[in-house]
């Protein structure tokens, strides 16, 4: 009889330790297993949101960039066509010299853009000279004067020149004059008297729109 009982308390015994085995097993396994598989699942997300949010982050950075140098190239072209443009070269205009009777008699010199050209006359005062001695190089009066002057189209530029500024039969004869933007333009034009002239101390005004403000006198 004692020896059922202590066969049948040794059973209880036995069957108890595997269950609580079992059930430290179980407990052991199950959160380590979750444990291990929800890391790997939010390592795996964390990568996926870093990888959206880099490539969100660099679409901003292109898309600022873009819209930057977009902005840049807008205003350099819009400093293009609000600025002065191209400075006029003699060999841009059409120079056309008239004579005209007022003050003594003197030359009214036109300069208009050749076809399909738009300039600027930058400088104020043409260079203009009656042969090539130092005292052929018309002295400037400072009348008139607008800088810059756009040329383009039917638009046009005045300039008036005195060949002769003293009293007397005294001075040397020119059959041309010799006119240019600046002293130093590679292309002066040469443009024919109507007649020679007498030339001495030639003076010249500053270009103006307005003809009426290039006729040259000395103050």
């Amino acid at each position: 009889m004692r020896t059922r009982l202590a066969t049948r308390s040794a059973r209880l015994l036995l069957a108890a330790a595997a269950a609580t085995a079992l059930a430290a097993t179980t407990t052991a396994c199950g959160p380590e297993d979750n444990g291990a598989a929800a890391p790997a699942a939010s390592a795996s997300d964390s990568a996926d949101a870093s990888a959206g949010t880099d490539s969100g982050t660099g679409g901003t950075d292109s898309g600022a960039e873009d819209s930057g140098n977009d902005a840049g190239a807008g205003a350099d072209k819009g400093g293009d066509k609000g600025g002065v443009g191209q400075s006029c070269g003699t060999n841009d205009l059409d120079l056309t010299l008239t004579p005209k009777s007022q003050a003594g008699g003197y030359y009214q010199v036109t300069a208009k853009a050749k076809s399909g050209i738009t300039c600027y006359l930058d400088v104020n005062t043409p260079s203009v000279s009656f042969g090539s001695n130092p005292e052929g190089v018309a002295s400037p009066v400072g009348q008139g004067g607008e800088d810059p002057i756009k040329l383009t189209g039917s638009a046009v530029a005045y300039t008036g020149i005195s060949p002769k500024t003293t009293k007397g039969d005294a001075g040397v004869e020119f059959e041309s004059v010799i006119v240019s933007v600046t002293d130093e333009d590679p292309n002066p034009a040469q443009l024919a008297l109507p007649e020679p002239a007498v030339v001495e101390k030639p003076i010249v005004t500053n270009w103006s729109t307005n003809p009426g403000e290039t006729v040259p006198v000395i103050v």
